[in-house]
């Protein structure tokens, strides 16, 4: 094979994680190819919802939740929804995503997810430096919303988790969130920011122009499907819709998609596609200062350069079930409730899938029985917040280097069956 053919470092997957890997194998001075059949940050990172969530620490499962599932399953408009001919293949994972909400196992996921997240921030500013995008990332504290100030209790799991990991928060009344937030109905009784966050004002925006930066450094946008990768001498086979490529490594970050291509390899690794709607309210006549979780209807509302955007919604139906819009459209009323002059009436949909682990907790690390392929994927619903110390560990493992982390939290043997 002729030396133009080969690659050298492979990233498979265009998303934010991959994006970011690919600069911080440019850090270490490796040629890099991105492969994808999309151009880059069109799937989940285009349409999270905005959080860079420095102190994000609260896994999705945790004790209890199961309670609240046929509730929020019978509510139009509640924050799960299930395709019922979907339970079947759904339930091995569901179950798998309650046994991980066990409190004895809280505190080392949320250990976990800390240590991935706390440095975001920082490494987002060092990567658009230069690019003429640095206001894409912006200070900004979370603010978590109560109608009802008897449900805000610091003393429950997730608030205590936060505290003794030293999240700066602070408890506020239904006055001094109307100065922090003055579109906020005056329903909101009470408050918890959380500071020293960061938010997206265009997350897609945030990845094109990493992968622009990317390329003017000499790396390599192929838009191509992978199809298969198996280690090979001297490096890793990848089949194409476009031929064999040869890569030095590869680090896989196709987010949900990358299951199949292990797949093939009898690697079977509990990732369910869990899809995400937004809305884009887009002519909104409000104005957010921050980030806003709605506690009691689970979303969470931001304003970006498109319009105010609300998202959190979860729908399970597999990868490849046409969207259900609806489940979009049903924020419109929860978030006319949090904004009551906000004009629903100009706004625009989407859709796109989530991978997510039962424990919350991406894969990172080599994936075993592969050499020379290194897992970055899997983040639910804290992709934007993960991508930059994901792409900065895969990135070591690639070159070899020894993080100065512990990273064995993210392995794949952590399932045992792989």
């Amino acid at each position: 094979m002729s030396e133009d053919e080969r690659l050298g470092h492979a990233v498979v997957g265009a998303g934010i994680v991959g994006i970011c890997t690919a600069l911080s194998l440019q850090e270490r001075g490796k040629q890099v190819t991105l492969i994808d059949p999309s151009p880059p940050a069109e799937q989940a990172s285009y349409g999270n919802a905005g959080v860079i969530s420095t102190w994000s620490c609260v896994p999705q499962s945790m004790p209890g939740l199961w309670k609240n599932v046929p509730k929020w399953l019978l509510d139009p408009e509640g924050p799960v929804s299930l395709r019922w001919s979907y339970l079947p293949t759904f339930l091995p994972w569901m179950l798998k995503f309650f046994a991980a909400g066990r409190e004895d196992r809280i505190p080392a996921i949320s250990d976990a997810l800390l240590q991935l997240h706390r440095p975001t921030v920082d490494i987002y500013r060092q990567h658009l430096a230069g690019t003429g995008h640095e206001d894409l990332v912006r200070d900004s504290m979370y603010v978590f919303v109560y109608r009802d100030p008897a449900k805000l209790n610091l003393e429950n799991l997730e608030w205590r988790l936060r505290r003794e990991r030293g999240v700066p928060l602070e408890q506020i009344d239904a006055k001094s969130l109307a100065d922090v937030e003055p579109d906020i109905s005056t329903d909101y009784k009470a408050a918890v920011l959380i500071k020293g966050q960061g938010r997206a004002y265009d997350p897609g925006a945030i990845g094109k122009a990493l992968a622009e930066k990317f390329e003017k450094q000499g790396g390599k946008l192929l838009q191509a499907r992978v199809m298969a990768l198996k280690p090979v001498e001297g490096g890793v086979e990848l089949q194409t819709d476009q031929g064999t490529k040869i890569a030095d490594k590869a680090v896989l970050a196709a987010g949900p998609w990358s299951a199949k291509l292990l797949k093939s390899h009898g690697l079977k690794v509990p990732l369910e596609a869990e899809r995400g709607y937004h809305i884009v309210f887009t002519d909104p006549g409000v104005t957010l200062n921050n980030s806003i979780m709605v506690t009691d209807s689970k979303f969470v509302a931001s304003s970006m350069a498109s319009g105010i955007r609300c998202a959190g919604t979860a729908e399970f139906a597999g990868l490849d079930h046409p969207p259900d819009y609806r489940r979009a459209h049903v924020l419109a009323g929860p978030a006319k409730r949090l904004l009551p002059n906000l004009n629903t009436e100009a706004r625009e949909v989407w859709m796109g899938q989530r991978p997510s682990f039962p424990d919350t907790l991406p894969a990172i690390g080599e994936v075993p029985g592969l050499p020379g392929i290194i897992a970055a994927f899997g983040h639910g619903h804290t992709g934007l917040t993960g991508a930059p110390m994901t792409g900065r560990i895969a990135a070591m493992l690639a070159v070899g280097e020894t993080p100065n982390i512990d990273v064995s939290a993210y392995s794949l043997k952590r399932f045992g069956n792989t």
